[in-house]
C-alpha cells in the first residue's frame, strides 16, 4: 500500500484528559506519527471528552465517556472503513476487514493476576490472549514485553520502546520553590509516584526512609487511603505540571515494583533531574542503563544502603542525576513513532 492511500484508525479509549502512563504513549506517539506517515488518513477511536487530546492531523471518532467493562465493549465495537486498525492499549474491535495491529504494554494480568481482582483479572486475560492470536501484528513496548510475548503466544512483536512526556523536562528553581510551598514538603525527602497498589512495594521505600531517619513521601492515588504506609506523608493526585518540581524537590525518587513492562514513571523522574533508585525488575534494566541505582533485592537493609549515599553525598546524587538525564535525551518519542512506521513498513501497510 502507498501511504498517501492507507487509511489507519487508532484504538485510544484509554486516553483521559491530562493523563499519564499509557495515555502518555497514546498522546505522545499520535503526536509524532503523522510526520512518519505523510499524507495517510488518520482518525482515532477516543471518548469524547478527550477528543482535544488528538493533534490537528488526527481526526476524531468519538464514544461516550466510560470506563471498565463498558469501555472494552465500545473497544470492540466496528471502528468502519479503513486498511489498517491500531489497538494503542491491546483491545481491537472483534469485527474488521482491516490489517490488525495491537501495541502490548505488558503482560502483568497474566504474569500477576493478583494484582487485580479475579472477575477483573480474567476478563483481562481473555482479552490479551485473543489479542495475541488475532492482530496481524504485534508491537511491544520493550525487549522484556516482546519475550513475554513470545513465551506465553509463540509470537514475535516488533519493538518500540516509550519515551519521557512532553511535561518531563528539568524544572527552573523558582517551579522547584512553589511546589515545595505548595506541598510543604520537607528539606530532605525520599519520593514514590505511583498508585498504591499490588505491583508497588511503597511499604518497602517507607520502611527504607523510616531506616535513614528522612521522611518518605507518597503520591498518587491511594497515597491519603488505608493501604499507604502510615509512615508516609500522602500528598494524593499530583497534577501533571507539578511532577517536575516534585521529582526535582526530592532528595531521591524511589520506585519500589514488582513487576513493569516498561517502567515510564522512573524514566521521567531520570528527565527531570530525579536521582532514581529502582527495582531491577522487567524493562527497567534495560531501560535505565547507567541512570538510575537498581536493586534485584526487596530487603529493607539493602534499599537502605543503596539510598544512603544519595541521600547524604551530593556529589554522588549529582553525578547520578547527570547520568539520567544523558539517558533521558536518548529516548524521543520521534523514535517511537519511527520504529512503530517501520514495524507497519516491515508488515507491509503504510507504505
Amino acid at each position: 500500500m502507498r501511504s498517501s492511500a492507507t487509511r489507519f484508525i487508532y484504538g485510544a479509549l484509554a486516553l483521559r484528559p491530562g493523563g499519564s502512563g499509557v495515555q502518555t504513549y497514546i498522546r505522545e506517539l499520535l503526536n509524532e506519527l503523522p510526520a512518519q506517515l505523510l499524507g495517510a488518513d488518520l482518525a482515532a477511536v477516543v471518548q469524547k471528552d478527550a477528543a482535544d487530546e488528538l493533534p490537528p492531523d488526527v481526526r476524531p471518532i468519538t464514544r461516550p465517556v466510560a470506563g471498565g467493562a463498558i469501555r472494552a465493549v465500545l473497544g470492540a465495537l466496528p471502528v468502519g472503513s479503513c486498511d489498517v486498525v491500531h489497538g494503542l492499549d491491546v483491545d481491537l474491535p472483534l469485527i474488521t476487514r482491516a490489517f490488525t495491529i495491537a501495541t502490548v504494554h505488558d503482560l502483568s494480568v497474566i504474569d500477576m493476576p493478583s494484582a487485580s481482582s479475579k472477575f477483573r483479572a480474567l476478563g483481562e486475560q481473555r482479552l490479551i490472549r485473543h489479542t495475541l492470536r488475532r492482530a496481524d501484528l504485534l508491537i511491544a513496548v520493550s525487549q522484556f514485553t516482546a519475550d513475554r510475548i513470545k513465551a506465553v503466544s509463540g509470537r514475535d512483536a516488533a519493538i518500540a520502546e516509550l519515551a519521557p512526556g512532553a511535561w518531563a523536562r528539568p524544572p527552573s528553581e523558582s517551579a522547584v520553590e512553589a511546589v515545595r510551598a505548595k506541598y510543604s514538603l520537607p528539606e530532605k525527602f525520599v519520593l514514590q509516584v505511583g498508585t498504591v497498589e499490588p505491583r508497588k512495594n511503597v511499604q518497602l521505600v517507607a520502611d527504607a526512609a523510616d531506616r535513614l531517619g528522612i521522611p518518605s513521601v507518597l503520591a498518587g492515588a491511594g497515597s491519603t487511603g488505608p493501604n499507604a504506609p502510615t509512615s508516609s506523608i500522602g500528598l494524593g493526585y499530583i497534577d501533571v505540571e507539578d511532577l517536575p518540581g516534585l521529582y526535582a524537590a526530592a532528595t531521591v525518587t524511589a520506585y519500589a515494583s514488582r513487576y513493569e513492562g516498561y517502567g515510564l514513571p522512573p524514566v521521567e523522574a531520570m528527565a527531570c533531574g530525579g536521582a532514581v533508585v529502582a527495582s531491577a525488575v522487567g524493562a527497567l534494566p534495560d531501560v535505565v542503563g547507567d541512570g538510575a541505582v537498581l536493586l534485584k533485592s526487596t530487603r529493607v537493609e539493602n534499599w537502605a544502603d543503596a539510598l544512603r549515599p544519595l541521600v547524604f553525598d551530593p556529589e554522588a546524587r549529582d553525578a547520578l542525576t547527570e547520568n539520567a538525564l544523558k539517558v533521558a535525551d536518548g529516548l524521543t518519542w520521534r523514535r517511537t513513532a519511527e520504529l512503530t512506521a517501520r514495524a507497519y513498513r516491515d508488515a507491509g501497510v503504510g507504505g
